[in-house]
């Protein structure tokens, strides 16, 4: 998840302060990725000294400065909604880690691993659909023409919500064909060392050899 570009993004819309950006960046994906607001001044300080990000003015009564897109900012923006998420960096997954090496790993049992995943998974999966269908029934309660900010967060929760569910549903349906894969490799017979008879005359001691031609000349 870029936050850099996130924030970028809010600030292209109005001036806001790092408290603001963090409540605004967790109101539009539900907390899915829930910032600090450390994090949040770390970040505005980079994009500050990379001339993407200026001061508003002066601190406020509570000392709170707020901050705002330069012309290049607004340009990085830009192309950020332009261009494809680059999928070049595969990012690292627990599970897939975890099982990846439980299979290398003597003494684990991993079809008691992979069966306990897929669990938990499918719990995630239904507390996810409850949410979802708590979170639609909210949005269908409020104006129709969805235009007011509310409206939009929900919208925006709600696809992040949809995300969260295919992923859940790939995930259990690649635990199954792991369970599978695994059954079938479990059902192969060992292969045994096999040696040809050229090689096997080769490898035969010269007193076994002399025996052999003599019992062949009489």
């Amino acid at each position: 998840m870029s936050i850099r570009r996130g924030l970028l993004a809010l600030l292209a819309q109005e001036p806001m302060y790092g408290a603001q950006l963090r409540s605004e960046f967790e109101s539009r994906t539900g907390g899915t990725w829930p910032l600090n607001v450390g994090q949040v001044y770390t970040t505005l300080a980079r994009l500050e000294r990379d001339g993407l990000v200026e001061g508003a003015g002066g601190a406020d009564a509570e000392g709170r400065i707020a901050y705002r897109l330069t012309g290049q900012g607004r340009a990085e923006v830009q192309r950020w909604w332009a261009a494809p998420v680059d999928r070049g960096d595969t990012p690292r997954d627990e599970r897939v880690i975890k099982l990846a090496l439980a299979v290398t790993v003597p003494g684990v049992d991993i079809q008691r691993l992979v069966q306990t995943q897929r669990t938990a998974t499918l719990r995630h999966l239904q507390d996810l659909t409850k949410l979802k269908r708590v979170t639609s029934d909210a949005a269908e309660q409020h104006t129709p023409d969805g235009r007011g900010p509310g409206q939009r967060n929900e919208l925006a929760w709600l696809l992040v919500l949809d995300n969260l569910v295919y992923a859940a549903e790939a995930e259990i349906r690649w635990l199954d064909h792991v369970e599978t894969r695994l059954a079938r490799e479990s059902t192969r017979a060992p292969k045994t060392p096999h040696r040809d008879t050229a090689t096997s005359q080769t490898d035969r001691s010269p007193s076994q050899t002399d025996r052999s031609a003599k019992r062949a000349s009489r």
